[in-house]
């Protein structure tokens, strides 16, 4: 796990300088080593988390055998032993993943893709075609961000690194102001700086003097598995259930000390479990406890240690710890989220506990139907005529919804009903919001421009193959929230610690099969119930059926009084940038310090984390 920085078409000698900058800036990403290749056309800058093979035959960038390929790679390879025996010809001087990507790419060009099982992000310069070929992995774990300017490009896994390079304008992406405020976020390949875009997961580009190619070698409704069709609920689960320990076997290679996130619920504890039947020594599993027994999940961590007998810490945190170290976790932030603090603080005291790799529950909701929404769009479905009532109708009946009780969730029914109809295109963009245009265009100076993001994501998924309703929910959730907040969050808040995440539930294996079950089979009658079936005797049903929780802290109460002035100095900061009506945003300050209906504590802290990010990185509107 790594940071890689690159740049194509500038004069080696400005380039040689202006890779250090970059690599500089993301130097957390990779604390044990960097490392330069610079040419006539190309540059590349790595910093190291060394991972697999510690050595100093694991340095970056790295050349083949033959002197002609020049790699960065961030992220694993977690079949590289397999694809290394198909690579007989070649001569390796090393133990690393990153030697066989460049004999993979030596013999099978962009084709080497198909084979790697991993999560990942890598650039190759090709001296003999003077060509540069960037990849990223299937689900998105790893980031690349990209600018272009002429003939010049410019790329890390990092914003910051590229916009310390002095080359990128430090300009604000205006037309994407809506887009953070409804949804949290910004959904790639659009960023919040003017220019810098996201390759999209499942996709790699090649850069040559012709110019920029990008295309998809990998998408998850066209590489959907079926073969699910015709088995029995018990053959579905013993596939899933080997699927799921391949997976987690798979992302136990390490020749550093690892463990796992452990929350208590559903998809850590899987993990857990299998991690401790697969591996002969104890697992090292982290829990963060808070003094309020409501809020805390750890005496179900402590269950599920209790069973599985891992080497268990469990950190106490109070209120006035996590407050103190808000500051760095918003330091760390790369790009702006509503989400976040949470996963540094995890992070970090991992990181802290000696431990350079763990392994997390992500992606266990969105595959096997954990969020409410799965069940909601079901009740949608069967609701359908209700948008066959004529629009004026509807309009009555969304206005008497909101009149007798005015909260999200009445809002969001009126909404629905003055959509066009209950099909996933709109209803799912409603269920993700956290407001929608209308209200926000009260405080936001700068025109909506009429696109809807996550509108836009659901509507490319239904161009390709019809999938199961569920899969379809999880398509979207997959490509929407789990890579744009989930996955972001997860890659800068725990490479800021220089801590490496694995998740086994994004393996595209178990991501193609579980795609292709039927609803029948993933029906939810308790949770995430063909997870738990496929798992057998692993989680006890105190841990399957408790109520689901997560990180819950009184960020309300934190904003009035703790965080008062920390909030109240952004958002007036905010109130005076030109995109922002100043009277209608302090407005909204203190109609929510004053506990007036309608303006919830996330309105306020996704303006304090903008500003914050705004401030920090001296964007200009």
């Amino acid at each position: 796990m790594c940071g890689i920085t690159g740049i194509y078409g500038m004069s080696s000698e400005k380039s040689a300088s202006t890779i250090r900058l970059m690599n500089n800036a993301i130097s957390h990403r990779g604390p044990d080593d960097e490392g330069y290749y610079v040419d006539e056309q190309v540059a590349l800058g790595h910093r190291r988390l060394a991972i697999i093979d510690l050595s100093p035959a694991g340095h970056q960038p790295m050349h083949s055998n033959d002197g002609n390929l020049e790699i960065a790679f961030n992220g694993e390879i977690y079949n590289f032993q397999e694809v290394k025996k198909l690579l007989s010809g070649y001569a390796f001087k090393s133990g690393s993943d990153t030697e066989v990507i460049l004999a993979a790419y030596q013999q099978w060009g962009k084709d080497c893709l198909q084979h790697f099982n991993g999560m990942f992000a890598f650039a190759i310069w090709d001296k003999a075609k003077q060509e540069l070929f960037i990849a990223r992995d299937r689900l998105g774990i790893k980031p690349v961000y990209y600018f272009r300017q002429d003939k010049t490009l410019l790329f890390s896994s990092e914003i910051r690194s590229l916009l310390q390079s002095g080359i990128v304008p430090r300009k604000i992406n205006s037309k994407v102001i809506y887009e953070y405020f409804t949804y949290q976020t910004i959904h790639a390949p659009e960023t919040f700086i003017n220019n810098v875009f996201m390759l999209m997961p499942g996709h790699y580009m090649t850069v040559n003097a012709s110019g920029i190619n990008i295309e998809r070698y990998w998408h998850i409704v066209e590489n959907t598995d079926f073969s699910s069709s015709g088995k029995s609920y018990q053959e579905v689960c013993a596939d899933i259930n080997k699927l799921f320990f391949d997976a987690v076997n798979r992302r136990l290679i390490s020749d550093v000390p690892f463990g796992a996130f452990l929350s208590g619920g559903i998809d850590s504890s899987a993990v857990v479990g299998a991690m401790s039947r697969i591996h002969s020594q104890p697992v090292k599993t982290f829990t963060i406890a808070f003094d309020e027994s409501d809020f805390s999940e750890a005496k179900f961590a402590k269950l599920i240690a209790d069973k599985f007998k891992t080497d268990h810490h469990e950190f106490l945190l109070k209120p006035e710890d996590f407050l103190n170290q808000l500051p760095e976790a918003m330091n760390a932030l790369d790009h702006p989220s509503g989400d976040g603090p949470n996963s540094y603080i995890v992070s970090k005291i991992t990181r802290q506990a000696g431990v350079t790799m763990a392994l997390s529950g992500l992606g266990g909701d969105e595959l096997f139907a954990g969020y409410p929404v799965f069940k909601r769009t079901e009740l949608l479905q069967q609701k359908s005529w209700l948008w066959k009532l004529p629009l004026p109708l509807r309009q009555l009946l969304g206005k008497l919804i909101t009149t007798l009780k005015q909260d999200t969730a009445s809002i969001k029914q009126q909404q629905l009903l003055l959509s066009p109809d209950a099909s996933l295109q709109y209803s799912f963009p409603v269920s993700r919001q956290v407001s929608n245009a209308k209200q926000l265009a009260s405080f936001i100076e700068e025109k909506f421009n009429g696109i809807d993001a996550v509108q836009e994501i659901v509507r490319e998924l239904n161009k390709h193959k019809a999938l199961p309703l569920f899969s379809q929910v999880s398509a979207a959730e997959i490509s929407s929230y789990m890579q744009n907040v989930l996955l972001r969050d997860t890659d800068q808040m725990s490479m800021a610690v220089a801590l490496e995440v694995r998740v086994p539930f994004l393996d595209y294996k178990l991501v193609e099969y579980v795609m292709g079950v039927n609803d029948e089979y993933k029906n939810p009658v308790y949770p995430k119930k063909l997870l738990v079936d496929s798992l057998g005797d692993l989680l006890p049903d105190e841990v399957v059926h408790r109520k689901k929780m997560g990180f819950v802290f009184p960020w309300e109460r934190w904003l009035k009084k703790e965080l008062h002035t920390f909030c109240g100095d952004r958002i007036y900061a905010l109130a005076n940038r030109g995109f922002m009506n100043k009277e209608a945003l302090n407005n909204r300050l203190q109609s929510f310090n004053e506990g007036k209906p309608g303006v919830r504590w996330l309105d306020m802290w996704l303006c304090v984390v903008l500003e914050h990010w705004l401030e920090k990185n001296n964007i200009e509107y």
